[in-house]
């Protein structure tokens, strides 16, 4: 089992650790997930997120290669800034979601999400023979501060962001990557930093008033109220970007006439039509439903399957998500120990994003 860099600071703030992503990873701490979650959406939560992968491609064909790998036109990107995309399959599927950031004209960083870290790297590397560029997993430890007083606390600890909006990032003169983003549909910042400078940042960050330090459990409840796929989950190697309801992310000449992987695959599903699609669900009642939890018609016949569940601390009530067959009705049910619930489709996210744009 790996350790983040900061495992022993959460063994001093008294955190409970779990598997996750073949790390030990804090699952929550003394305040528990309840006000780790209620108080990052009132003020500041502190999540330690070393387990993700960054790789850096830099290289004159930096920009050829991350536009084969990924739905979107990345030469035409933006230096300074991040883009929601996918690593896919030859049959469409998600090999992962990612955030690509470009800082630079020859330079792009990739954020991988834990459990799929070696497949990334792996498909990174297959897919750059022939390319001019150089593939670098970068040593990191990886901070995230979200919630409405995240900027504010980040200017008292010295680091001014004010500037950054949503999805803009860039390197400080000490080498630290920031970026405004999160995965709590929260305003905040993604912090990398080198391991020898993680321990005395965050402390500074857990000395402010407004801070607390957030677990896994947190991260979860707080990422499925904003109606945030988690790969794994809500994404998998066999599901598309359309089915997952995240067709957003592909421009649409890219869908037409795009020469990434995936790209022939991807445009005869857009001509199909999903046969699934990702929905929000709220269960009758009190009990969450967890994922796995097969989704039913009126007739009883399984036409989905819950894909993330649990309490939603926010909305005060349980909520779930679901692929579920793309012509399915209500009224939709779960049998949840022996007793049927029914679940009803609603819109998604369950909380509003309030991104700084």
């Amino acid at each position: 089992m790996k350790h983040l860099p900061l495992h022993e600071l959460h063994r001093e703030l008294g955190a409970r650790f779990g598997a996750f992503a073949g790390y030990d990873m804090p699952l929550f701490y003394a305040a528990g997930v309840l006000k780790e979650h209620l108080h990052t959406r009132a003020q500041a939560g502190l999540f330690d997120i070393s387990h993700m992968l960054h790789v850096d491609v830099t290289g004159a064909d930096a920009a050829r290669l991350v536009g084969r790998l990924c739905p979107y036109p990345a030469g035409g990107q933006e230096a300074g800034t991040g883009r929601y995309t996918f690593f896919l399959n030859e049959a469409a599927g998600i090999i992962d979601d990612l955030i690509v950031t470009r800082l630079g004209a020859e330079h792009y960083r990739i954020v991988c999400n834990a459990g799929c870290a070696d497949k990334d790297l792996a498909h990174l590397r297959a897919h750059a023979a022939g390319f001019a560029v150089a593939v670098t997993p970068l040593s990191r430890a990886f901070l995230a501060l979200q919630g409405p007083q995240a900027e504010a606390v980040l200017a008292r600890a010295g680091l001014a962001v004010g500037d950054l909006a949503f999805m803009r990032a860039r390197l400080t003169d000490r080498g630290w990557f920031v970026s405004r983003s999160g995965y709590t549909g929260e305003d905040g910042f993604e912090i990398a930093l080198p391991l020898d400078d993680a321990e005395d940042f965050a402390r500074s960050l857990l000395g402010d008033d407004g801070v607390m330090m957030v677990g896994l459990g947190a991260r979860d409840s707080l990422r499925l109220e904003a109606g945030l796929p988690l790969y794994g989950q809500d994404l998998a190697d066999d599901i598309t970007p359309m089915e997952a309801g995240l067709a957003w992310a592909i421009p649409p000449a890219c869908r037409r006439d795009g020469a990434f992987v995936g790209a022939a695959a991807l445009q005869a599903r857009f001509e199909e039509g999903p046969a699934r699609k990702r929905v929000g669900l709220k269960p009758a009642g009190t009990a969450p439903v967890r994922a796995h939890a097969a989704l039913l018609d009126a007739a009883g016949q399984k036409i989905g399957e819950v894909t993330s569940g649990g309490y939603g601390p926010s909305v005060g009530a349980p909520i779930a998500m679901g692929l579920i067959a793309s012509g399915a009705t209500a009224p939709i049910f779960t049998d949840l120990r022996g007793r049927r619930v029914e679940m009803a489709i609603v819109p998604l996210p369950f909380v509003p994003h309030r991104y700084k744009r």
